[in-house]
């Protein structure tokens, strides 16, 4: 990014000294730093917006009986979801059930890993 940073700072600076009257045009000025936003805008902040959406679809739609990948690690069937508080069941083994933060949830599984014996 530094290499196309000079680059456009430069390219900016040789129109800057191009204009006539010896003072630099606004827009040449400030051009290179809108097309730098626009594309940090296009490479980071679109995808990460795009993938938060898809996260909070993912956490609404969870049901009783989805198998779960929590952010920690812990594999598990949903057992119950309180919308009101937030929050899921989650049944790890037999008799053992844990309450989470249902944006914990990384993601939804279709194959769960064999239970230790």
């Amino acid at each position: 990014m530094n290499g196309l940073a000079s680059v456009l700072f430069s390219s900016g600076a040789t129109l800057a000294q191009a204009s006539p009257g010896g003072q630099p045009n606004l827009l040449a000025t400030l051009l290179p730093l809108l097309l730098i936003v626009v594309v940090m805008y296009f490479l980071m902040i679109r995808p990460q917006q795009k993938r938060q959406k898809q996260h909070q679809a993912l956490v609404n739609a969870l049901k009783t009986g989805d198998e779960v990948v929590t952010t920690g690690g812990l594999y598990g069937t949903v057992a119950g979801v309180d919308d009101r508080k937030n929050v899921i069941y989650l049944k790890i083994s037999q008799e053992v059930k844990v309450k989470i933060e249902r944006g914990s949830v990384a993601r939804v599984v279709t194959d769960m890993p064999e239970p230790i014996k």
